[in-house]
């Protein structure tokens, strides 16, 4: 098929140059099929692979806008993975869908390590999520008073929104006064959605019964307070999703053993990292977050934009008496859900059945298993640096030598640690 580039907008736009739609939005398989062959001739491309996924053309609905078909990730597998937590108890084997060779290994060194030491105990303290809209008032005065009516209000400010949804729950208002504008995060619970849809409308509502009452001349929806999407430094404090830590005492055996470093290497390089961390105007310490934060999102449907908010927290290593090492993760504003969005569709289902997590009661479990994760990677990813291991672990696994990531792991890696009296 010949290649068709387009350089520039025609001046006129026709009607042939736009994706089709077809009846309400071609979700059918026939339509998809038909939208599919016609950016192949469009392009000059075959898109066998796209089209092949076994997804149910019509479940796409609500999920995107002209489907051609389905994108493609490898997926692995991590664990054993032994978590303490109030909503995960017992072992998990962590679904990861990347392409980045080296990763699935090395947060599977991370896992066994935390496993062999006794697990990571996870605490969850705080799950809600939060609409923040400005409202506009006519003096700095004006403001004040708006602040107090809040607080008198709020019953029929929380009926309003509370009207349009079966599921999100108006927690609380938290008024910021900035000059003559006032911008108030409403908080809600959202149970096991991510919810940001349902309690965008809900708010909305709210804000109407909030004008139509003479409590402000009008408002904003978003005034970028909330942190959707968006890494910030108020995120620290969290509110924006699960508040979410994790930890682990590792005995210094262990640690030479499965990770080939010590308490004190770990500690230094926490402490030199951390100077680099400030320098680069860094929002709180981790290594990478958003490594395993991408490929558990990408394999169990969750709103990957949310990896912005989600990825903001901090890791710590600390060296205790005796050469054991503390390592702990903190999520304050973790966004994961396991009904709505994708959750439901094809693999992501899959996934999330395969970690006990799919439905209605999901959530909180997932968010203590994700930071457990994300504990495992920060431990091995810093053994690797403080121990020299890091570029030659992605030589040997990463996309530089891929056909040496087709040799088993090091036996010394995952063999059980030698007894000591």
């Amino acid at each position: 098929m010949a290649r068709t580039t387009v350089t520039a907008f025609p001046s006129a736009m026709r009607s042939a140059d736009l994706v089709p739609r077809f009846e309400e939005q071609g979700y059918g398989d026939a339509q998809v099929a038909a939208r599919r062959r016609w950016i192949e001739e469009r392009a000059g491309v075959a898109l066998r692979h796209v089209g092949a996924a076994p997804l149910p053309t019509p479940a796409m609905r609500g999920k995107v806008e002209n489907p051609i078909g389905v994108a493609q990730l490898p997926l692995g597998l991590a664990g054993p993975l032994l978590v303490h937590g109030q909503h995960a108890e017992g072992l998990f084997y962590v679904p990861l869908a990347t392409n980045e060779g080296a990763l699935v290994r090395s947060y599977e060194r991370g896992m066994v390590t935390l496993t062999r030491a006794g697990g990571a105990a996870v605490h969850l303290y705080q799950d809600e999520n939060r609409v923040a809209p400005a409202f506009f008032l006519d003096s700095v005065e004006e403001a004040s008073r708006f602040v107090d009516e809040l607080a008198a209000d709020f019953a029929e400010i929380r009926a309003a929104a509370e009207a349009t949804t079966r599921h999100g729950r108006l927690l609380r208002l938290e008024p910021r006064a900035v000059g003559r504008e006032v911008m108030v995060n409403f908080c809600y619970s959202t149970g096991d959605a991510h919810g940001m849809n349902m309690i965008v409308r809900a708010t909305d509502a709210a804000c109407r019964w909030i004008v139509a009452h003479g409590r402000a001349r009008g408002y904003s929806i978003f005034s970028g307070l909330d942190g959707e999407k968006q890494a910030g430094g108020g995120l620290l404090a969290g509110g924006k999703g699960k508040r979410v830590v994790a930890g682990a005492r590792l005995p210094a055996r262990l640690l030479q053993t499965y990770l080939h470093v010590s308490a004190g290497e770990l500690a230094e390089l926490w402490r030199h990292t951390v100077t680099g961390k400030i320098q680069a105007g860094a929002i709180g310490y981790n290594g990478h977050y958003a490594n395993g934060l991408a490929a558990l999102f990408i394999a169990c449907g969750q709103d990957v934009a949310n990896l912005a908010n989600s990825a903001v927290g901090m890791t710590q290593f600390e060296e205790l008496a005796g050469g054991d090492l503390y390592a702990s993760v903190t999520l304050p504003s973790l966004t994961v859900a396991t009904v709505g969005g994708g959750t439901a569709l094809g693999t992501a289902h899959e996934c999330l059945e395969l970690l006990g997590c799919a439905g209605a009661g999901g959530a909180r479990k997932l968010a203590e298993v994700a930071a457990a994760t994300l504990l495992a990677g920060e431990l091995s990813m810093g053994a690797a640096l403080a121990s020299g291991e890091f570029v030659n672990a992605h030589e040997t696994y990463g996309r530089n030598r891929p056909e040496a990531g087709l040799k088993p792991a090091p036996e010394a890696d995952l063999k059980p640690a030698p007894e000591t009296s």
